[in-house]
């Protein structure tokens, strides 16, 4: 087969094949005599496999280790769910992350007015990076609004024309 036909029964694309290649996840293909890659079966079971993996998140490095593994036939299978298992503490630890930006960008929309004057929380809040970055915020508990929050609407109170407080 050639890359475009690996590429289609294998459900990874031809620059990902290359690229592959390239870093050394699988074996350089054979070459026709005018140059063009080619795939045999193995390289396309492989290349499921890596597809497969990808699939359920797994890094590349974490695709060699699997790959080796996949390989080894005197394997433990204790080898392969320690990978499992810590990438499965990797995939929750970025779940609670992105369940925590989730929670405090909800949080600063609760708050945004969104009518026609330019004070907004989240903008106040993007321009001050250093805040979040020195503290990690958890979401908010209990309807308590968060420091940065709090800041950002004392800042803009504090800038309104006297009419407007």
């Amino acid at each position: 087969m050639n890359i475009g036909e690996a590429s289609s029964a294998s459900g990874v694309s031809a620059k990902m094949i290359r690229y592959y290649e390239t870093i050394g996840l699988i074996r350089a293909a054979s070459r026709t005599e005018s140059g063009y890659r080619i795939y045999g079966d193995d390289d396309i079971h492989t290349l499921r496999f890596i597809r497969s993996a990808r699939d359920l998140g797994f890094s590349v490095e974490q695709i060699e280790e699997l790959l080796a593994l996949w390989r080894d036939r005197s394997r433990a299978s204790a080898s392969v769910k320690s990978v499992a298992l810590r990438h499965i503490e990797e995939l929750e630890q970025k779940a609670r992350e992105l369940h925590n930006m989730a929670a405090t960008l909800r949080h600063l929309a609760e708050n945004c007015r969104g009518d026609q004057r330019p004070h907004c929380p989240i903008i106040d809040s993007l321009a001050e990076p250093t805040q979040r970055a020195a503290k990690p915020k958890a979401p908010p508990r209990f309807g308590k609004p968060d420091l940065i929050s709090d800041r950002a609407a004392r800042k803009a109170r504090a800038h309104r024309p006297s009419g407007m407080r």
